[in-house]
C-alpha cells in the first residue's frame, strides 16, 4: 500500500509538473510570435482594404491565413482571443522599395576628381564593350542575400510594415529583388516571392577609361542586353531542335536569365525621378516592350496624364526633396529647386486624380517614423487618406504581382495585419499589434529615455509590459 501511495504521489508531481510546463510553453509561444497559430480579433473596427470598414468585426487568424473576417464570425476553440475594443484592424503596410535584410555595398575606391587632378586607374579588367557585361548581374537574387539578424526588419515591423521589396544595388543591372515578409525563424520563412522585379539603373558605372561612362552609353547598352537576350530567346530553341545542323551558341549568363525574364513578363523597375526622365522612361518601355513600373517618379505632379495614358503604374519615393543640411545657409537656390521641394508632396495627389496605379517606399529613409510622417505630407497637399493607405497596402499589392495573396484582409489572404489605437495616419496613433504570416508580435513602447538626476526605479514609467507567467516581453 505504502508503495502504491508513493507512485501515484509521484504520478501526480508529474502530472502537474507536465501541466505548467504546457502553459509556461504556450505563454513562451504567445511571446515569441510563433504558436498557437490560431487568434481571434474581437469588437474592433476593420478597414479591410476591399470593402467598406466594419465598425464592429472580428478577424480570425489560422495557420498564417485569414481564416474568416466579419460582424458574425465565429471563432475555434483553440484561438487566443485579442480584445480589439477601441481599436482599428488594417492590412499590413507594404514598403515598395528598401534594402532590408541586404548587406551594404562597398563603395569603390577611387581618387577625388576636380580640377588639377586626374583619376586614378581603375582596378581589374576594363570593360571595352557592350560584350563585356559591366556592372551586370542580373542572376543575383536579393532572397539569397537576405540577413534575417539585420535590426531594421523589427524596427520597420514594429511600426506596421510587414512586407517589403528588398532590392539589391550596384551596377546597371545589380540583381533581381525579392518581396520579404519581416518575420520567421530561417530565411526562407521570410521570402514571399524570390523573383519579384528587375530593377535597372540609368547611372553609369564606368570611369574615364572604361564603357560605359555616359547616360546615353548606358541606355545604349540596356537596349543592347534586351537585343542579346531576345536573340537568344529565339535562338535557343532553333538550336536544340536542330543541334546537328547549327553551331552550338555561346553561354551568356546574362542572356539566360534576361530572356526567361522578358519571356514570363517580369516587372522591370526603370528609374525616372523627374519629368524629361519620365517621359524617357516611358518611351523606352514602349520601345522594348518590357512590364515597366517607374520607381522615383516624384515630378509625377507635371506628367501625370502621360504616365496614365500609357497606364504604367509608378513607385513613389517617399524621400521628398530638402534641402541639404551642410548647404551654404548664405546660398541662393533656383527657382526650379524651391518649386520641386515645394511640390514634390502633391505627386501622389496628381497620380490619384489623373487614374495611375502607384505604391509607396522608403527610398532610404532612415527609419518608419520618417516614411509615414512623409506619408502625411503627401494627404496633406491633397491626397485622399483611404489612397494613400491602398498605395501601402492593396495597390501596393496590386503592381507588385501578389494581390491574390495579400493587400487586403479578406479569407485565404496572408494574415498580415496591423492593430492600431487610432486612425492609422494620425501622428498621435500607436501600433498594438502586428501579424505577420500569422505570427503575432504585441507592440509596446519603448521607456523614455532617462535624463541625468531622474529617479531611478525598478520598473520606469513606460516600460514594455511583461507577460508575468513567462518573465518575458509579450512579443518582443
Amino acid at each position: 500500500m505504502k508503495n502504491r501511495f508513493e507512485f501515484r504521489h509521484v504520478l501526480l508531481i508529474l502530472m502537474v509538473a507536465c501541466i505548467v510546463s504546457l502553459i509556461n510553453w504556450a505563454h513562451s509561444a504567445r511571446a515569441a510570435g510563433g504558436a498557437p497559430r490560431y487568434f481571434a480579433i474581437t469588437n474592433a473596427r476593420i478597414v479591410t482594404g476591399s470593402g467598406a470598414p466594419i465598425n464592429n468585426g472580428t478577424v480570425v487568424v489560422a495557420k498564417g491565413l485569414i481564416q474568416a473576417v466579419g460582424e458574425s464570425v465565429a471563432i475555434p476553440p483553440e484561438a487566443w482571443v485579442i480584445d480589439g475594443k477601441g481599436l482599428t484592424v488594417y492590412p499590413g503596410l507594404i514598403d515598395a522599395g528598401t534594402d532590408l535584410g541586404l548587406p551594404k555595398e562597398e563603395p569603390a575606391e577611387s581618387a577625388p576628381a576636380g580640377r588639377g587632378r586626374r583619376r586614378a586607374a581603375p582596378s581589374g579588367e576594363i570593360a571595352k564593350g557592350p560584350e563585356d557585361r559591366p556592372g551586370t548581374s542580373p542572376w543575383r537574387v536579393a532572397a539569397d542575400e537576405f540577413k534575417t539578424d539585420d535590426k531594421r526588419i523589427e524596427t520597420w515591423r514594429n511600426a506596421g510594415f510587414t512586407t517589403a521589396l528588398t532590392m539589391p544595388d550596384g551596377g546597371i543591372f545589380p540583381g533581381q529583388a525579392s518581396l520579404v515578409d519581416l518575420a520567421g525563424d530561417r530565411r526562407g520563412d521570410y521570402i514571399v516571392k524570390a523573383v519579384a522585379t528587375l530593377p535597372i539603373s540609368f547611372t553609369s558605372v564606368g570611369n574615364f577609361w572604361a564603357f560605359p561612362d555616359s547616360l546615353m552609353g548606358s541606355i545604349a547598352y540596356i537596349r543592347q542586353v534586351f537585343d542579346d537576350s531576345n536573340w537568344y530567346a529565339q535562338a535557343e530553341p532553333i538550336y536544340e531542335a536542330n543541334e546537328t545542323k547549327f553551331e552550338r551558341l555561346p553561354y551568356d549568363r546574362t542572356e539566360q536569365v534576361i530572356a526567361r525574364e522578358l519571356r514570363d513578363k517580369e516587372i522591370v523597375l526603370l528609374p525616372a525621378n523627374n519629368s524629361v526622365q519620365i517621359l524617357r522612361a516611358l518611351r523606352l518601355a514602349d520601345e522594348w516592350k518590357i512590364n515597366a513600373v517607374i520607381y522615383g517618379g516624384q515630378h509625377g505632379y507635371e506628367v501625370a496624364d502621360a504616365i496614365a495614358a500609357k497606364k504604367v503604374p509608378v513607385l513613389v519615393n517617399l524621400k521628398w526633396p530638402e534641402r541639404a543640411k551642410d548647404a551654404d545657409p548664405e546660398g541662393e537656390e533656383t527657382l526650379r529647386e524651391l518649386r520641386f521641394r515645394d511640390r514634390a508632396p502633391s505627386t501622389p495627389a496628381a497620380l490619384s486624380k489623373s487614374g495611375v496605379k502607384f505604391a509607396f517606399y522608403s527610398g532610404g529613409l532612415s527609419g518608419p517614423k520618417d516614411i509615414l510622417k512623409n506619408a502625411r505630407k503627401a494627404i496633406a497637399a491633397g491626397l485622399a487618406p483611404d489612397a494613400a493607405l491602398r498605395a501601402f497596402t492593396s495597390d501596393s499589392a496590386e503592381i507588385l504581382g501578389v494581390s491574390g495573396r495579400m493587400g487586403s484582409i479578406a479569407p485565404g489572404k496572408i494574415a498580415n495585419l496591423v492593430v492600431t489605437d487610432g486612425e492609422i495616419f494620425d501622428e498621435k496613433t500607436k501600433v498594438k499589434h502586428v501579424f505577420v504570416d500569422g505570427r503575432w508580435f504585441e507592440i509596446h513602447e519603448e521607456p523614455p529615455a532617462e535624463k541625468v538626476g531622474d529617479h531611478k526605479t525598478d520598473e520606469p514609467p513606460g516600460a514594455p509590459a511583461k507577460d508575468m507567467t513567462s518573465g518575458e516581453g509579450v512579443g518582443r
